[in-house]
């Protein structure tokens, strides 16, 4: 391969790999869906519990 072709081909790949780290992708909205459906089964969890606490009259009720 000639010098320029190489230096062309090595432009052209670091540009799309550029681009492609810009876009907004399917994979990165997938894992903000997961971490809230992680953050809202917690809350459920520590809310059930503060509520058991409260029902038997704990002392103390954070969870």
């Amino acid at each position: 391969m000639k010098n320029s072709t190489l230096k062309a081909a090595t432009i052209a790949l670091f540009s799309g790999l550029f681009i492609m780290g810009c876009e907004d992708n399917s994979a990165e909205d997938a894992g903000e869906r997961i971490d809230e459906a992680i953050t809202d089964t917690q809350n459920a969890v520590e809310d059930t519990c503060e509520e058991v606490k409260e029902g038997v009259n704990a002392e103390e009720t954070n969870c």
